[in-house]
């Protein structure tokens, strides 16, 4: 088998299993909260686990979510290469956090983790993403429109920066959470999706 071959899977290995980690889950159980899974959305993610009323916790999970998709990355592309095995382990990273084996495949929407990958990839892609999220935060108050607006747009910006095939990652990353946001694109389009600082429904 070629060595290369072997580093490949082994990055995407490595991105997966960190991905895979459910932090939402295990941070609101070990804070006595429960399974976050049972209210709210059912969702993982640092915007279910606000619906338990403790912010810390979910500044926390938002945090551990970054990091496992920014760890892996690094970790593998100072270890080997950036391309195409970093790029690889952070992609995984993001594969893992959606569909975890731990939790049957059920896991959480991604941008956490996508920001942290972009990060490992080229960091000014991630503080892109991190820019047009506050932006569109400021002047809609949509948290779901701002982060899907930036998973379009921060592709693009990086392509215009640095490798291609970081960019062609990145895009493909964004359709995937364009994906996991299809309910909320739903209630968008009808006026029914919450705004930043309103209660929450999913």
């Amino acid at each position: 088998m070629d060595h290369w071959f072997v580093i490949l899977c082994f990055s995407a290995f490595i991105g997966y299993l960190f991905g895979s980690i459910p932090f939402g889950l295990i941070i609101t159980k070990l804070a006595g909260m429960g399974d976050v899974r049972d209210i709210g959305s059912g969702n993982i993610g640092a915007t279910n686990v606000l619906r338990t009323g403790k912010k810390p916790l979910a500044v926390l999970t938002l945090a551990a979510d970054i990091f496992k998709g920014f760890l892996p990355t690094l970790l593998i592309s100072n270890t080997y290469d950036l391309i195409p095995y970093g790029i690889i382990a952070g992609f995984m990273a993001l594969i893992g956090h959606m569909f975890p084996i731990w939790l049957r495949f059920k896991g959480g929407k991604g941008v956490a983790t996508y920001i942290g990958a972009a990060f490992g990839f080229f960091w000014p892609s991630g503080l892109s993403f991190i820019v047009i999220w506050l932006l569109m935060a400021v002047i809609f108050r949509y948290s779901s429109l701002s982060a899907l607006v930036a998973c379009l747009l921060t592709p693009l910006i990086t392509f215009f920066m640095t490798e291609e095939i970081i960019a062609t990652t990145l895009f493909v990353m964004s359709i995937l959470v364009l994906i996991r946001h299809r309910s909320n694109i739903e209630r968008l389009i009808a006026g029914e999706e919450d705004k930043i600082g309103q209660k929450q429904t999913s």
